[in-house]
């Protein structure tokens, strides 16, 4: 298995005490931590590698892959943990494989809480595969390129990456600002050109999708602070493209802004009268959802 890390000193002895003799092999690739990291993943037997810090994963988990010997590789990060029931499944399919890779549900456990929606569940990740048949882009957070034929374990929770995500808003907060930075060059690289509606419809249906679609209201408190949060990062994400473009100046007429603001309303009621819907809602939330009025 393979494991990358920066300034992971916390985290890495639950990880390794996850593995309950799962792994004949642990290779750790770590990206320049200044803290005990290094010597951690040492004392539990790790092969340790160095990478550049780049600021996101995607990069090094090439680097990594490369680095292990075996014939199946599972991807696990430094707050991730593996149950002794999925241990027990990933041994299984090794002695009889009935795919290339295979895609794992992920429980996310955000501010203390078990995220069960707002399209953090079940997030399915490829991290379970044939040595060779999944390659990782260098784009944050970018799906990889697949070989062969993939499955996908249940979604349940015995059959899960339990992932210790955000302990805090300032660590998401934190992450936010270091994400967001690489996406916008991203965006600006490929062409993308900075509009102002950028500013009212992306963090709006970012909201929307994980609240109303997503069905966040489900989660309680959680779901609508992560929903806001990620609404957030949308607009931070969108003013950061503005600000590698120059700031460049925009006019904006009020119709049009208003005109804006009037279908993000509208967008908003279709959410709400579907919502309503969902949760055996009335005959007005119906006529709404069908004529798409406020």
């Amino acid at each position: 298995m393979v494991v990358n890390t920066l300034n992971e000193e916390k985290n890495l002895p639950g990880l390794f005490r996850s593995l309950h003799g799962f792994a004949d092999e642990i290779v750790v690739v770590d990206m320049e931590s200044e803290d005990k990291t290094k010597q951690i993943a040492r004392s539990y037997g790790a092969k340790v590698y160095n990478h550049k810090r780049v600021g996101f994963v995607e990069p090094a988990r090439n680097f990594a892959i490369e680095k292990a010997s075996g014939d199946w590789i599972l991807i696990l990060d430094a707050d991730e943990r593996l149950s002794p029931y999925l241990a027990k499944k990933l041994k299984r399919i090794i002695k009889n494989p009935k795919a290339d890779y295979y895609r794992i549900p992920r429980q996310n456990l955000i501010f203390g809480s078990w995220v069960k929606h707002s399209r953090w569940w079940p997030d399915y990740l490829i991290r379970f595969f044939k040595k060779g048949t999944v390659v990782w882009s260098e784009i944050i957070h970018s799906v990889p390129t697949t070989i062969g034929e993939g499955l996908d374990l249940l979604a349940k929770e015995k059959n899960a990456i339990v992932h210790y995500h955000y302990d805090s808003i300032d660590q998401f907060i934190e992450r936010m600002n270091r994400y967001t930075s690489r996406q916008a060059e991203g965006l600006n690289r490929s062409g993308y050109i900075f509009q102002w509606q950028d500013l009212i419809e992306k963090p709006t249906a970012e909201f929307l999708s994980r609240y109303f679609s997503g069905e966040g209201y489900k989660d309680g408190v959680h779901g609508l602070a992560l929903a806001n949060l990620q609404g957030v990062s949308e607009l931070v994400l969108y003013l950061k493209v503005w600000q590698i473009q120059k700031f460049e100046k925009k006019d904006i007429k009020l119709n049009l802004l208003i005109k804006e603001m009037r279908q993000r309303d509208k967008n908003q009621a279709y959410w709400y009268a579907d919502s309503m819907l969902k949760i055996g809602g009335g005959l007005k939330e119906r006529l709404k959802r069908k004529f798409k009025i406020l």
